[in-house]
């Protein structure tokens, strides 16, 4: 009897062994998850003035991967032990002992006017490093980026995916009371930290739209009284407008995955129609031809398909058809109406607006329609935007009201962690952007 149970310790013990060497990996679901625990020991300083920075750093990392929603910090209360410097051995059993999974440890260093962030990430259950260490480098003044980008780092080691901290959300700013609001563009980290302003608030601006590398923003101004679409470089603040098919009104425009074609919606006669213009060419194509009105398009990522919203059946529904034109196919059938279609960056996804029994929804559906899915609901929730890795959503939330106001929110595509992004100012229409180079 003694050697049955001494052979089941035995062989209960190697299944843990084998269990705690399976790599860490949190998996991604549409079921509850519960959020992965890691530990932060604040980075280690080198130099002179290090020591604020790298708390500064230490926090920002913290808040990124809390902020997901997936990930639970550890309160440094708990800590057992904790490395005396970034090459001290790692006491795993102290961690293990904390359910601490991951371990984030770093050292920020200063000097000749650099700074430099180096991290190790590791795998507490099986003692392993995840990845080889990485280092950043750049000024004092940029610590915050290298902070997204040892978050996103991080993030993808665990997760799988491509991480989305290090980038950057352009949007509409507002001020005043509602039947006289100012609007003008502002840009910010996908976080609300570091708002510039792009545009002053002569004219009323909407829709911005990034350029796949982020160098650029297209966006409509009623400075001549009917909408324009100008194209703005992010660096320099200089804009040109886009020469379109001669119409009354241009508007909803938003580029192609090459940066080089743009689509909008083109009004003659009181009809609208989407077209397409290539920036270098000035050639103009027409895409639809109908006595609908045809709006809101956005191209798939491989840039072979175009979504937009049309009312053609007579109720605002959403269609799909090719790059270059042609018969469109609907994908929306539920109830309600929908627009401002939106396509995942990784291409399985489209997120929409819908309007339904008095309340608007930010929902997902399939390329096909299939597997709807709403993830919010409000008095006006509108503008949908897709984070770099195709799992956040960042939209607009406007309150009711006569000085009802207008903010940011963000949500998981799960419809988990909803959340609002602070703004200095009321804010809309946000543009999510590339990862920063």
């Amino acid at each position: 009897m003694m050697i049955r149970f001494l052979t089941f310790l035995s062989a209960l013990f190697l299944a843990t062994a084998a269990a705690a060497q399976e790599p860490l990996r949190l998996e991604l679901t549409d079921g509850v998850i519960e959020p992965l625990p890691f530990a932060l020991p604040g980075f280690h300083a080198e130099g002179a003035g290090a020591e604020a920075l790298a708390g500064d750093i230490s926090r920002v990392v913290a808040q990124d991967l809390t902020g997901t929603g997936l990930f639970r910090q550890i309160p440094r209360s708990a800590f057992i032990s904790t490395p005396d410097s970034f090459a001290d051995s790692i006491a795993f059993a102290d961690w293990r002992a904390i359910n601490a999974q991951a371990l984030v440890i770093g050292e920020v260093a200063t000097g000749g006017g650099r700074l430099t962030v180096k991290f190790r990430v590791y795998d507490v259950f099986s003692g392993a490093e995840m990845g080889e260490g990485l280092q950043f480098s750049g000024t004092p003044q940029g610590w915050r980026r290298m902070a997204h980008k040892v978050a996103d780092a991080v993030y993808s080691r665990i997760t799988g995916e491509e991480g989305y901290f290090d980038s950057r959300v352009v949007y509409v700013a507002e001020t005043g009371p509602k039947d006289d609001r100012a609007k003008r563009l502002a840009i910010m980290d996908y976080d609300g930290a570091n708002v510039q302003y792009l545009t002053d608030s002569d004219a009323i601006v909407l829709a911005p739209r990034f350029s796949p590398d982020g160098d650029r923003v297209l966006y409509t101004s009623y400075e001549s009284g009917f909408p324009r679409i100008y194209v703005l470089d992010v660096s320099t603040v200089g804009r040109q407008q886009l020469t379109t098919q001669p119409g009354d009104m241009a508007f909803s425009p938003r580029f192609g995955r090459d940066g080089r074609q743009v689509i909008y919606s083109l009004s003659q006669g009181g009809n609208s129609d989407i077209w397409r213009t290539d920036l270098r060419t000035g050639q103009h194509t027409r895409l639809t031809n109908a006595p609908s009105i045809e709006t809101a398009p956005s191209f798939s990522p491989d840039g072979s398909r175009i979504v937009f919203e049309s009312d053609r059946s007579g109720q605002q529904q959403l269609y799909v058809m090719s790059a270059n034109g042609g018969e469109a196919r609907r994908i929306s059938f539920g109830e309600g109406r929908y627009g401002a279609p939106v396509w995942s960056p990784r291409g399985d996804l489209i997120a929409f607006t819908k309007q339904n029994a008095g309340r608007f929804h930010i929902g997902v559906m399939r390329t096909d329609g299939s597997e709807e899915r709403l993830l919010t609901a409000s008095f006006l929730d509108e503008g949908p935007t897709w984070a770099p890795n195709g799992r956040v959503i960042m939209f607009s939330r406007e309150t009711r009201g006569a000085e009802g106001s207008s903010s940011l929110f963000s949500v998981d595509i799960t419809g988990r962690n909803l959340k609002k992004v602070q703004t200095p100012t009321g804010a809309s229409d946000p543009s999510w952007g590339p990862l920063q180079p």
